[in-house]
């Protein structure tokens, strides 16, 4: 005995409504995916093609009442701006923060700069810089 089948023959009819649906959906799709790299891409671009000063902490030192840091500065020739850094203590208090300007011709600046703590500091987090 055989059955009997309730599909139309393949190809008499044309495409299904799920088939322009599943069409659709991957065009959205797409079109979302394609929007949403560019939007990153932008972002991307705008974070590190922009930013004319960026900075990295080398060492630093604690002592009792300030934390002396060495900063490696790199920035855009005649570009200026601050970096800002903070101290912590133990328990994770903030016991100091400072900004630190940079300016001038020269693109690398390897500087020591020394940040007063209300108390005794274990930490030197570089937070940001920014150009004025």
């Amino acid at each position: 005995m055989s059955t009997a089948t309730t599909r139309p023959p393949q190809g008499r009819y044309g495409r299904s409504s799920d088939e322009r649906a599943d069409r659709t959906l991957k065009l959205v799709g797409a079109v979302l995916g394609a929007a949403l790299l560019a939007l990153v891409g932008y972002f991307a671009y705008h974070y590190v093609g922009k930013n004319k000063i960026s900075a990295e902490v080398i060492t630093f030192q604690a002592s009792a009442d300030s934390v002396r840091v060495h900063l490696e500065v790199r920035k855009d020739a005649g570009a200026s701006g601050y970096c800002t850094i903070r101290s912590q203590a133990e328990n994770g208090a903030e016991v100091g923060r400072a900004d630190f300007r940079f300016s001038g011709p020269d693109t690398r600046i390897d500087r020591a700069v020394t940040l007063r703590t209300t108390s005794q500091g274990t930490t030197a987090e570089l937070l940001g810089c920014h150009a004025d």
